[in-house]
């Protein structure tokens, strides 16, 4: 197991959109030295590739306290 930063995964669609999906698995291998297997670099560049990056999260609307019931 290991995690993808979304700088990696955005070089890694890239590649694959541009030139590919084993030149996607030569790049993960690259940024991954770990994974020997071509196989499963091909696998985990696919699923990478299929991913679409998360959505900004929304700023917090601050909300009012509320007054205890019976005390004025």
């Amino acid at each position: 197991m290991f995690t993808v930063s979304e700088a990696d995964a955005a070089a890694i669609r890239t590649v694959y959109e541009q030139d590919g999906e084993l030149s996607a698995a030569i790049e993960l291998r690259r940024r991954f030295p770990g994974i020997t297997d071509n196989e499963k670099a091909r696998l985990c560049a696919r699923s990478i590739a299929g991913w679409t990056p998360l959505p900004d999260v929304p700023a917090k609307v601050p909300r009012r306290p509320r007054g205890r019931a019976g005390f004025a």
